[in-house]
C-alpha cells in the first residue's frame, strides 16, 4: 500500500511541474475571468491623466521601457528604497526624470477595489503604457498579460542597462540586441520619441558642438537650454507635434534635427538610414512595426506563474483535466461533429472554389486577434463592435453563412455542444484537404469568446498585405510561431483572391516584379485610387484553386501579388526556405499541417472561460 500510494504522489508531481511550465506564458485574457473590468479601469484612468496632462503619456511608455530594460518587465521600477535594498528610481537614467507614479498608484488603488490582490503592478504598467499610445493617436496591440511583481529592484542594473542619449548607433544596437532585440526594432522603438520631452543636460552637448545638426535648430534649443545652467529645463523630442503619436520624429531626422545624439545617430550615412527614411515617408508601416516590437518588449524576462500552480493543483484534486485541447475531445459528446463539418464544407466549396480560402482565412484572422476563440463571428452588440469592420476584415472576410449553416448542423446532432471557435479550426482543415492539400488531426475542446475587440483587429496584429520581413516575422513571432511557420503559413496564398487595393502599389511602384505579370494584373486593376478597388486577381494565377506549392514557385519568378508576399524571396533571410518549399511539396505539406496545428494553439479558451456558443454570430 506505501509502495502504491508513493507511486500516485510522484504521478501528481509530474504532473504539477509540466502545468507550472505552462502557465509561466503570458496571455492576452488573462484576467478576464479574475477581474473582467481590469483593461477598462486602466483605460478610463489613463484617459483622465492625458487629459489633465497630454505630456503624461509619454511618461508612463517610458515608465515602462526603464522597467523591462533593468531584469525584465517586473515593476522593480516602481518601488521605493527600502532596508534591505536601494531602488531604481535615483538611477542617472531615471533620477529627476522618470515620472507618472502618481498615476500608477491611482490606477493600482482603483483596481484593488475592484478585484484586490489579482492585477500585478508590472500588468499595469505594460496596460498603461499601449493605452497612453492610443490615447494620443499611435496604433494599438493585444497586451500580453500575467506578469507578477518584482519583490526587490537594482540600483546597478539600472544604471547600466538603460541606453544613454549620448550613445553612438554601435552602442545602442548593442544595448537593445542584449535584451534580444535587432537594430531594426531598435529603430522602431526610438520611434517613442515622436513624444514626450527631455532636459537640456541631455541633449546640450549635441546643440552647441556637433555638426550634424540643423543650424536654425540647435540656435532655437539655444534659447531654452543655455552653455551653462538650465539642466532641468525641457524641450519637445519632436517639436513638430510632440503630443501625436506620428512619424513625425523620422522626418525630424532625415532633416537633421533629432534632439538627442543617440536619436541623430539613427540617420547618420550608417546601417539604419534606410529604415529612418522609410517610416518617415511610410506611418502605415512604422505603426505595425511598433506595436510588434512593444509586444516583444513586453515579454522580456517577465515572472510568472506560482498563484497559477496553486489553483492547477487544486483543479488536479477535484479531477479537472478540461482545460487540455484535445483531438477525440467529442468523441463522446458529439461523435458525428468531424462527418457533419465535412460534409457541409465539401458542398461549400464544391459550389464555389474560392469558399475554401475564404474559410482557412476565417480561422487565422481569427486566432491572430485574442486567440483562437471564435471572436471574429461576432456582430456588433449594443456592448462591442465586433471584429468584422475592421480595416483587415471589411469587404473582405466572408465565410459567415457557411459557419452558420455548419453550426445549424451540427447544433441539430448534438446541441450546445461544440464550439464555433472549433468548428473554425475544423472547416479551415477541411477546407485544405478539399482543395489536395495536407490534413491534419484537428485538436478541439475550446470555447467561444462572448466578446470582440474591433481595437485589436485593427491594432496590426494581423499582418497587412504591405508589411516588411522584418514586421512579418515579428508579427507571427509574437502570436508563438517562428519565421519557418510565417513562411509555411504564407503559402496558404496558393489558394484565394485578393482586392486591387492591397496590391495596386506593388504592381505599378515596385521594382521586384516580372514586368509580364506586373502589365496582366494592371489590365483589372486601375492606377486610380478609388477605381476598380475591389476588383478580385488570384494569389496564385497558376493554381488559384488548388492547394500546391506553385506559390513559392511563383515567387521565385517574381510573381508575388502581393508585397507581403513577394518579400519573402527578396534576398532576404527566408529565400532558402522559399527555394526549398518550390522544389518539395511534400515538404510543404508536412510542415503546413505542423503549422496549422500550431496556430490552432493560440490562446484558446478552454475549461469554463468563455462559452458555447448557440448562434456563432452573437454571445448567449
Amino acid at each position: 500500500m506505501a509502495r502504491r500510494n508513493l507511486s500516485s504522489c510522484f504521478l501528481f508531481i509530474i504532473l504539477c511541474v509540466q502545468l507550472k511550465i505552462s502557465s509561466s506564458q503570458l496571455s492576452s485574457n488573462y484576467y478576464s475571468t479574475s477581474c473582467p473590468k481590469a483593461l477598462l479601469t486602466i483605460n478610463a484612468a489613463i484617459t483622465k491623466a492625458l487629459f489633465k496632462e497630454r505630456r503624461m503619456g509619454a511618461s508612463l511608455l517610458r515608465l515602462h521601457f526603464h522597467d523591462c530594460f533593468v531584469n525584465g518587465c517586473d515593476a522593480s521600477v516602481l518601488l521605493d528604497d527600502t532596508a534591505s535594498f536601494t531602488g531604481e528610481k535615483t538611477a542617472g537614467p531615471n533620477n529627476n526624470s522618470l515620472r507618472g507614479f502618481d498615476v500608477i498608484d491611482t490606477i493600482k488603488s482603483q483596481l484593488e477595489t475592484l478585484c484586490p490582490k489579482v492585477v500585478s503592478c508590472a500588468d499595469i504598467l505594460a496596460v498603461a503604457a499601449r493605452d497612453s499610445i492610443v490615447s494620443l493617436g499611435g496604433p494599438s496591440w493585444v497586451v500580453q498579460l500575467g506578469r507578477r511583481d518584482s519583490t526587490t529592484a537594482s540600483l546597478s542594473a539600472a544604471n547600466s542597462e538603460i541606453p544613454s542619449p549620448l550613445m553612438d548607433l554601435s552602442d545602442l544596437i548593442s544595448a537593445f540586441s542584449n535584451k534580444g532585440f535587432t537594430s531594426e526594432e531598435m529603430v522602431t522603438l526610438s520611434g517613442a520619441h515622436t513624444i514626450g520631452q527631455a532636459r537640456c543636460m541631455a541633449f546640450r552637448d549635441r546643440v552647441y558642438n556637433e555638426s550634424t545638426i540643423l543650424s536654425s535648430f540647435a540656435t532655437s534649443l539655444k534659447t531654452n537650454c543655455p552653455n551653462t545652467g538650465g539642466d532641468d529645463n525641457l524641450s519637445p523630442l519632436d517639436a513638430a507635434s510632440p503630443f501625436s503619436f506620428d512619424n513625425a520624429y523620422f522626418r525630424n531626422l532625415v532633416n537633421n534635427k533629432g534632439l538627442l545624439h543617440s536619436d541623430q545617430q539613427l540617420f547618420s550615412g550608417a546601417s539604419t538610414d534606410s529604415q529612418v527614411t522609410t517610416y518617415s515617408t511610410n506611418p502605415a508601416s512604422f505603426r505595425a512595426d511598433f506595436a510588434s516590437a512593444m509586444i516583444k518588449m513586453g515579454s522580456l524576462s517577465p515572472l510568472t506563474g506560482n498563484d497559477v500552480v496553486f489553483f492547477i493543483i487544486f483543479m488536479l484534486f477535484i479531477g479537472s483535466s478540461s482545460a487540455q485541447l484535445s483531438t477525440n475531445f467529442y468523441d463522446k459528446t458529439c461523435p458525428k461533429v468531424l462527418s457533419t463539418v465535412k460534409s457541409a464544407v465539401k458542398s461549400a466549396v464544391a459550389k464555389e472554389k474560392r469558399m475554401g480560402a475564404s474559410l482557412l482565412r476565417l480561422h487565422f484572422h481569427d486566432c491572430f486577434v485574442q486567440g483562437c476563440d471564435g471572436s471574429i463571428l461576432l456582430d456588433d452588440t449594443s456592448s462591442f463592435t465586433g471584429e468584422k469592420t475592421a480595416a483587415p476584415n471589411n469587404n473582405s472576410v466572408r465565410g459567415f453563412n457557411v459557419i452558420d449553416n455548419i453550426k445549424s448542423k451540427v447544433e441539430a446532432v448534438c446541441p450546445g455542444v461544440v464550439s464555433c471557435a472549433d468548428i473554425l479550426a475544423i472547416t479551415a482543415r477541411d477546407s485544405v484537404v478539399t482543395l489536395g492539400g495536407p490534413s491534419w488531426k484537428v485538436k478541439l475542446g475550446r470555447r467561444d469568446s462572448k466578446s470582440a475587440s474591433l481595437s485589436a483587429a485593427n491594432s496590426g496584429v494581423i499582418p497587412p498585405p504591405t508589411s516588411t520581413l522584418n514586421n512579418l516575422v515579428n508579427r507571427f513571432r509574437a502570436r508563438g510561431l517562428s519565421a519557418k511557420d510565417m513562411v509555411v503559413l504564407s503559402g496558404a496564398h496558393t489558394i484565394g483572391q485578393s482586392r486591387c487595393t492591397t496590391f495596386r502599389a506593388r504592381i505599378y511602384n515596385e521594382s521586384n516584379i516580372d514586368t509580364s505579370f506586373a502589365r496582366s494584373r494592371q489590365g483589372k486593376c486601375p492606377i486610380t485610387v478609388g477605381s476598380g478597388d475591389n476588383n478580385l486577381a488570384p494569389l496564385d494565377v497558376q493554381t488559384q484553386n488548388d492547394f500546391d506549392n506553385s506559390y513559392y514557385k511563383n515567387l521565385i519568378k517574381k510573381r508575388g501579388l502581393l508585397h507581403s508576399d513577394q518579400i519573402l524571396y527578396n534576398g532576404g533571410s527566408t529565400n532558402s526556405l522559399i527555394e526549398s518549399y518550390s522544389k518539395s511539396p511534400n515538404s510543404f505539406n508536412s510542415d503546413f499541417a505542423a503549422a496549422m496545428i500550431k496556430m490552432g494553439d493560440i490562446s484558446p479558451l478552454t475549461g469554463s472561460s468563455g462559452e458555447i456558443r448557440k448562434n456563432c454570430r452573437r454571445p448567449n
